[in-house]
């Protein structure tokens, strides 16, 4: 048995938020920041270097590797707080408001179910800290937000089997899309547009008067 395309957590996040954005990030390897991710980023920086720390009652573990083999997921947790009363609970970072049943819910639910796998230890809650309010906002870890985690590693997985980019969607969320501009959302949806736009710049030139 062949084992499943690898799906990132992250790509998990992206899809659900757009699959047209999740498509040109993996397919095209187009990416775009703009100020939000430029905050995201100098945060995950604090977050990303490899550590282990200490204090009473929690062991804290920073980019900790984690997969799944059977969902065939893979990726890196933020921070994973291992304490003294056996849990296991995954913080993701976020630069941004916390949305609660977002995408980021989907990322944290992925890194829960694949800490169970490393660890073999149920682990039914975890963290989004937002930076916009230097807060934690638990994440209960269901059984629909995980059918949630299953049904889109298989959508993104048949994006990365087909090579097809999804379509756009032109509606709100592109305003606040760093990728707005290599997506051209509202030129692409109208396809009438679109089509009318190659037609005007591809039509070949007239022939000449008298040309046979």
């Amino acid at each position: 048995m062949s084992e499943p395309i690898q799906v990132s957590l992250s790509a998990l996040e992206h899809y659900d938020y757009c699959p047209r954005q999740a498509g040109l990030i993996l397919l095209e390897e187009s990416y775009a920041d703009d100020a939000s991710t430029v905050r995201g980023n100098l945060l995950h920086q604090r977050v990303h270097e490899p550590g282990d720390e200490s204090r009473p009652g929690v062991r804290t573990l920073r980019a900790l590797p984690v997969w799944h083999d059977r969902l065939g997921l893979t990726g890196v947790c933020d921070v994973v707080e291992l304490r003294d009363d056996g849990a296991v609970v995954p913080v993701e970072h976020k630069a941004g408001p916390y949305v609660s049943g977002g995408p980021a819910d989907v990322q944290v639910a992925a890194q829960a179910i694949c800490l169970e796998e490393r660890f073999k230890t149920p682990v039914p809650l975890g963290y989004i800290y937002s930076g916009a309010d230097r807060k934690r906002h638990p994440v209960a870890v269901d059984e629909a937000l995980r059918r949630r985690v299953v049904d889109l590693s298989r959508a993104v997985r048949a994006v990365l089997a087909d090579t097809v980019l999804p379509a756009p969607v032109a509606d709100k969320r592109c305003r606040r899309c760093s990728m707005n501009e290599l997506c051209m959302p509202k030129l692409l949806a109208n396809q009438k547009r679109y089509r009318d736009e190659l037609d005007r710049l591809f039509q070949p030139a007239d022939e000449s008067p008298g040309d046979d």
